[in-house]
């Protein structure tokens, strides 16, 4: 765990970031952004959210391998997607910038790729805003996955997507944060927006193979969040991907789906499971 004072870019420690939180964020709970912020060794969390992590550590000790091996994931299915001719995408539950972001990705390879990060977060929202002000094909959409109406219908979504041309749909750490009954009106109404030849990339918490009182206690931490967690077996991860036909090698541990020794991973947790799904 880091020790001593952390600075921020512009040199000021974390006591200065606190000292002057802005106006509307609630830093009395812990934040799933801000947390996951700290698992990838950002700035942008509060004593509240590197409580919670501590925590979470103390039952998984190898939870940033995992925040670094789900980035990993997502630079590699991104990179899919565009290799698959999508052009466009929608970035649900994107949290905090960091380095590898879906647009850096995808414009590598299509270099005029359009990407609508989504996330409900406020400080999400502030920095994304700030780092994506000067890029015309990308924005950033204030709304949440439990309403996808709103995602699809909001108009930074609508000024960069046409549903009529395929897109490319992450939700990346996101599904397990939805009940099983959330999950059929969710999926389906993201389904039924997106045009033939679509995809979508998830990943997901699994309690396969893993200690009972480690997956028990992580989701005591999360419990204490606005947005709990829940891990499930592999049977109840692939319900979500139930109106998609799964891409090889079909939902899986992410350190298997088309691992990259160009961009590799770091050692494998086997905490998540992930895929990339078409439509038609």
């Amino acid at each position: 765990m880091p020790t001593g004072p952390r600075t921020t870019i512009d040199g000021g420690t974390v006591a200065d970031l606190e000292a002057s939180i802005p106006q509307g964020i609630d830093t009395t709970r812990p934040s799933v952004a801000r947390m996951y912020d700290y698992y990838l060794g950002g700035k942008d969390n509060y004593a509240v959210d590197r409580a919670a992590v501590d925590r979470v550590e103390q039952a998984m000790p190898e939870i940033r391998l995992l925040a670094q091996e789900n980035r990993a994931f997502l630079r590699r299915a991104v990179r899919y997607m565009a290799r698959q001719g999508i052009r466009q995408f929608i970035d649900i539950g994107s949290g905090l910038p960091t380095a590898g972001n879906t647009h850096e990705i995808a414009q590598s390879v299509i270099p005029d790729a359009r990407v609508v990060y989504v996330d409900h977060d406020p400080i999400v929202l502030a920095h994304g805003r700030a780092l994506l002000a000067t890029d015309g094909n990308t924005r950033v959409a204030g709304a949440d996955m439990r309403r996808p109406e709103d995602v699809l219908r909001h108009r930074d979504t609508r000024a960069l997507i046409d549903f009529d041309q395929p897109v490319g749909v992450l939700l990346i750490a996101m599904v397990h944060f939805l009940t099983m009954e959330e999950q059929e009106g969710i999926m389906g109404t993201l389904h039924d927006a997106l045009a033939p030849g679509s995809h979508i990339a998830a990943t997901h918490v699994t309690r396969d193979d893993q200690p009972v009182k480690a997956v028990e206690k992580i989701e005591s931490v999360y419990a204490s969040t606005p947005t709990p967690i829940y891990f499930r077996e592999h049977a109840e991860v692939a319900r979500f991907f139930d109106h998609f036909t799964l891409v090889d090698p079909g939902l899986v541990t992410i350190d298997a789906w088309h691992p990259d020794p160009d961009d590799p991973a770091p050692a494998a947790t086997k905490w998540l499971y992930g895929a990339v799904a078409r439509k038609g």
